[in-house]
């Protein structure tokens, strides 16, 4: 489904993100994760992208067997870095091919310990790549859906948070549909970007990315993932309280909970689990909310 349409139906957007495996086992187990999802009746779920050549043919091949073996909607990340605009050409063709109608549009990182000239690339920021996307032919003769990144606690890359906002102006413009953020643990900094949005006169929906802490270590890769997410002294202090990673999992989920609550509360237009390729805490937090499903949010 496009997600326009998905936005036209679901009052609030429930959706999970997932990362493609590195071996063809691990594809099988992910998969079973994703279908045992299908329960939940999720808006979309998204599948990340990496730089490199055998992950983004992952991607490629994971988004297109969702769309072909389930009932969800697939929404496939794409990246500016490494590649040429017959490659963003062929990858766009295949998607539309295949009935994949929507990607997430991203700058993206260079491959680690790469020495990556990225004056190569087609497409230096995310902006262009969504006007390139606009400009082909998505599947049923209807364009592509396309998504942009947002930072609650500003871009990692533009300390200048004026400018930042410039910035995601330019990618709205551009043509993109919605905005789903970075990870972030305290609210206020979600509710300060959306005025920010506002003020900038961007008014495409913005969802909400939460992913919940399910262990001490994780919680560390997390801040590096989020390039330094702002983790709040009370979730710290409940976290050091803890006598092993089960204990941790428990506080984590309960926050999570708690900020989607808030979230809800507060009208966010959707919100997006980081999943790390597991479904228990996303089936809790869920559980804690009350959601049975996304189809229980229908707009109307």
């Amino acid at each position: 489904m496009h997600i326009q349409d998905i936005f036209a139906q679901h009052r609030t957007t429930f959706s999970f993100e997932f990362f493609p495996p590195k071996t063809d086992a691990a594809g099988e187990e992910l998969f079973t994760t994703i279908a045992a999802l299908q329960t939940l009746h999720p808006s979309f779920v998204s599948v990340t992208y990496g730089a490199g050549g055998s992950t983004r043919d992952r991607t490629h091949d994971l988004v297109v067997r969702i769309e072909r073996e389930t009932n969800l909607t697939a929404v496939s990340h794409l990246t500016c870095v490494c590649h040429s605009r017959d490659e963003m050409i062929a990858i766009l063709d295949r998607y539309a091919t295949s009935g994949i109608e929507n990607i997430l549009a991203l700058g993206g990182d260079p491959p680690k310990n790469s020495a990556h000239d990225r004056e190569k690339d087609a497409f230096r920021y995310a902006n262009e790549l969504v006007d390139f996307i606009r400009s082909r032919p998505g599947p049923n003769g209807r364009g592509f859906g396309v998504g942009v990144a947002g930072f609650p606690e500003g871009h990692p890359g533009c300390p200048n948070r004026l400018q930042e906002m410039d910035h995601l102006k330019r990618k709205i413009d551009a043509g993109a549909d919605y905005i789903c953020t970075q990870l972030f643990f305290d609210n206020r900094d979600l509710y300060d970007f959306r005025e920010r949005c506002d003020l900038a006169g961007i008014k495409v929906p913005i969802i909400a990315g939460i992913m919940p802490v399910t262990t001490k270590a994780g919680m560390v890769r997390m801040a590096d993932l989020a390039a330094g997410a702002r983790i709040p002294a009370k979730l710290l202090k409940a976290v050091s309280r803890c006598a092993d990673d089960t204990a941790v999992a428990r506080v984590g989920i309960s926050w999570a909970t708690e900020q989607c609550a808030d979230l809800l509360h507060n009208n966010i237009r959707g919100i997006h689990f980081y999943t790390l390729n597991k479904s228990d805490a996303t089936r809790l937090i869920y559980q804690n909310l009350g959601v049975e499903s996304s189809v229980a949010l229908r707009a109307g």
